[in-house]
């Protein structure tokens, strides 16, 4: 698959032939460039009509992006003018998230103009860095799966493949987190609180999504009205993804709800203000926030009814652009891939079967392998809670036709099942998409599997369990369909960009071609027996965690010191995660140097962050515990200089942006058979962080690149944590591992809460009473054990150099690149389609 060439872009366009090439590139449509257009005044002065010596950094930064969107929207369009003009077959990339973080340096990166952009900054007296930080995160995402997401994207942009992202347009995000008193505190991310320079507003491309019943307000509430059809409106608007080099500039697709353009008049004129506008409110609180609270009913209808909506928009729209150029319908999985990003899009199924049946008249046969063939889907969890299985009365009340089509497609299933496997009722009713014990649900996991074509798992370990274990039934039914994709990421955004310094040192030992091919990264191998290099490596990481330490001062006035060991965490707040193994190590350590205030160890920076669900009350009491272990440490005066605990607030692209170039240790410590790949693993060990972690997700695969002598790995296999569940006891560590014994006893004593007591209560009944269902206290001694190998590593320096080197030589595989190239070749059967329409001038 063609990738853009990379040669001398660190410095590219500083020179008048490069200069003249990227006016050309991107001078492609009716308006030409001179390099001399004077976007960023105009923007300045017209767009805020005002003296420029009177506006604000934000609007400094709003006209700077405006200008960057200036420059990319003719490739933008001759992209899009390009796939209509080719009719490649097309991936669309459905999912819940897409965690974007910021886009101005990106998109700058990309287009090969940092440096004009540096420069430019220097002659209007800008501070860049002031300048970057005016931009918020895009509210669109909350852990990998988004970011995985954004990834992709990134990927298939430089790929040149003919692809487009479909989220939703959330106006607050998840939430803003913050801490009071140690507990976490949700406040709305009102990320859209000014202007998005980037996106495009498209009217007239809005989809009508119909549902069958109506929404009245009762009492201050919305009460649902069965039987009375209604619709709502999704309003598109469009942000460019650009692709490394500039070429080809994608489209990530996101969606709003509103209404059509009315409210009852007659009940607004007599008074009823609120009621007149409940179907408006109904509509736009829709894409209100991203995962509403789904401890109560109401919470998981919206979830339900947000997933409904993403789906008819998006293949109303794929349909529709599908059509101008096809009259075939027969064709469409020759021209159309689906992939469904995790369970939530799974309504995909009995949507696409709906618009076959219903407006395209086919037959169900025909139908059915159109279908099957178009849809692709990744599983990105083994998790139960998360294989979502919704009521069937919602499906009644609210798409009756879809709950038609899925009773059809399971009678059908169960007849094929019950051909293939007589007798056997226990499998039937395990494959069966509706579950009739404790109230009859549609599990959609079933769903997706059944009407794809392919379903990957992203990781080896987890597309091995999820095949034995977690849908065994079906991948014996359909063991064809059943793939791995190891997760990537790309090395544009974690790497070049995040990480200048690095980026520099290791494009100056082996050329920049690293950027676009990741395997280049194999010939830092033999430099890690180079002083030299160990010495300028070394360098790059103390750079980083300058810079870092220097930011975090600005950004929270939390000060670190970066001659620590900077030990890191970073990540959703779930028990599996396991941030509390975490936590107990450090009062295992916390407890050595009471008992030794003259233990040498090398003063060590541990860091946390990551939010909790609203409504998971034990993830947060894990974030208050963590909170008061630093409180507690930091009131200690004999830990000073020695072990210091940071929990970041507010975890983002932007705080991981700069904390991964500064990680020294990469705590990936999931229970083993529970983390699906991991993303922070990889972003870590790209950047020269080792890594402390259980063998799980991809962290099995990293090992296995780098050598599992370069890895800290500890604790139970995957297998081992299945076999020990019948009779694992997390008494017997407490009554016969002393340091195990201490850390609880003295967690337990209130020491860590002495003017609250008891808040701490339910990690004794996690960790003891409720039988540690996530084994902290079986793997805590094993995770000692090499948290002391990686300390005395740490003493030898050009040994510690040594190792993280191979380690970032060993990454190469895990480029989204890499990962996109296999979805391109072995699901989508999609080839680049590298732009070349320019407008006829």
């Amino acid at each position: 698959m063609d990738t853009p060439t990379t040669t001398n872009t660190l410095v590219s366009a500083t020179g008048a032939d490069d200069l003249a090439h990227l006016l050309l590139q991107y001078g492609c449509g009716p308006i030409p460039f001179t390099g001399k257009d004077g976007f960023y005044e105009r923007h300045l002065v017209f767009d805020n009509v005002k003296d420029p010596a009177g506006t604000s950094p934000r609007e400094h930064f709003e006209a700077v992006a405006h200008s960057i969107r200036d420059v990319l929207s003719q490739r933008w369009v001759a992209t899009e003018k390009t796939y209509e003009h080719e009719n490649p077959k097309r991936i669309y990339y459905l999912s819940l998230e897409f965690l974007i973080g910021r886009s101005l340096a990106n998109n700058i990166m990309n287009l090969l103009l940092s440096p004009l952009a540096k420069q430019f900054a220097v002659r209007k007296n800008l501070d860049w860095l002031e300048l970057i930080e005016r931009e918020p995160d895009a509210g669109l995402g909350n852990g990998g799966l988004g970011r995985l997401a954004a990834c992709f994207l990134d990927s298939m942009a430089t790929m040149e493949l003919p692809a487009m992202g479909y989220g939703l347009r959330y106006e607050y995000g998840i939430f803003k987190q913050s801490m009071k008193d140690g507990w976490q505190q949700e406040q709305p991310d009102n990320w859209l609180r000014r202007p998005d320079p980037w996106e495009v507003a498209r009217p007239d491309q809005q989809v009508q999504v119909n549902l069958n019943c109506a929404f009245k307000m009762d009492a201050a509430n919305l009460r649902a009205i069965p039987g009375q059809p209604s619709n709502l409106i999704g309003f598109p608007y469009d942000r460019p993804v650009v692709g490394y080099g500039g070429k080809t500039v994608n489209t990530l697709r996101l969606w709003a709800a509103t209404t059509s353009d009315y409210f009852d008049f007659q009940r607004f004129s007599s008074g009823d203000f609120v009621g007149a506008l409940a179907e408006m409110l109904t509509a736009e609180s829709l894409t209100r926030v991203l995962y509403p609270d789904d401890s109560t009913s109401q919470g998981k209808e919206l979830r339900f009814v947000q997933e409904y909506f993403l789906v008819v928009c998006s293949l109303a729209d794929l349909v529709r652009r599908f059509r101008k150029t096809n009259s075939n319908w027969s064709t469409l999985p020759d021209h159309i891939a689906i992939q469904l990003n995790d369970t939530h899009p799974s309504m995909a199924v009995p949507e696409l079967m709906r618009i076959l049946l219903d407006d395209a008249k086919l037959g169900w046969d025909d139908a059915w392998d159109i279908t099957k063939r178009t849809l692709a889907y990744t599983n990105h969890t083994l998790l139960p809670e998360a294989l979502e299985k919704w009521p069937i009365h919602w499906f009644q009340v609210l798409l009756p036709r879809h709950l038609e089509i899925i009773y059809e497609i399971n009678r059908r299933l169960l007849d094929d099942v019950r051909a293939k496997f007589p007798g056997d009722e226990g499998r039937v009713e395990r494959i069966s998409i509706v579950e009739e014990t404790g109230g009859r649900t549609i599990r959609m996991a079933n769903l997706a599997i059944v009407g794809s074509h392919s379903i990957n798992g992203v990781s080896a370990i987890h597309s091995g369990l999820l095949r034995t274990t977690t849908v065994k039934d079906l991948a014996d039914l359909f063991p064809e369909r059943f793939n791995n994709k190891t997760n990537g990421v790309t090395p544009r955004r974690w790497m070049l960009l995040s990480n200048p310094s690095l980026a520099r040192t290791i494009t100056e030992a082996i050329s920049d071609n690293w950027i676009t091919d990741l395997n280049q990264l194999q010939k830092l191998k033999p430099l890690a027996d180079d002083k030299h290099f160990r010495d300028a490596f070394l360098k790059a990481k103390h750079e980083a965690k300058v810079q870092f330490a220097q930011w975090l001062s600005t950004r929270t006035e939390q000060v670190v010191d970066p001659d620590t060991i900077f030990d890191c965490q970073i990540k959703r707040v779930h028990e599996y995660k396991r941030q509390l193994l975490n936590a107990l190590r450090i009062v295992v350590l916390y407890n050595r140097l009471r008992a030794n205030p003259d233990l040498k160890i090398p003063p060590r920076t541990f860091f946390f962050a990551g939010k909790a669900a609203p409504a998971y009350h034990l993830a947060k009491v894990i974030i208050k515990f963590i909170n008061n272990l630093a409180g507690t440490i930091d009131g200690d005066p004999t830990m000073h200089g020695k072990i210091k605990v940071v929990f970041l607030s507010e975890y983002s692209v932007t705080l991981a942006e700069r904390l991964i170039p500064a990680g020294d240790v990469s705590n990936q410590i999931s229970t083993a058979g529970y983390e699906a790949s991991g993303t922070s693993n990889m972003k870590f060990m790209m950047n020269g962080a080792l890594t402390v972690g259980t063998r799980d997700g991809a962290t099995i695969e990293m090992a296995e690149k780098a050598g599992e002598e370069n890895f800290f790995l500890f604790g139970l296999t995957a297998r081992q944590v299945a076999d020990s569940r019948g009779w694992y006891n997390p008494y017997w560590h407490y009554e016969n591992e002393p340091e195990t014994r201490a850390a609880l006893d003295l967690i337990f004593s209130d020491h860590f809460s002495r003017n609250e007591p008891g808040v701490f209560n339910e990690l004794r009944n996690t960790l003891l009473t409720r039988g540690d269902n996530y084994m902290h206290l079986a793997d805590l001694k094993s995770y000692l054990n090499v948290d002391q190998k990686l300390v005395d590593l740490y003493a030898d320096q050009d040994a510690w150099a040594r190792k993280a080197i191979l380690n970032v030589a060993a990454s190469g595989k895990f480029s989204s690149d890499r990962t996109i190239t296999e979805y391109a070749t072995e699901i989508w059967n999609a080839k680049s389609c590298p732009v070349t329409w320019r407008d006829q001038k």
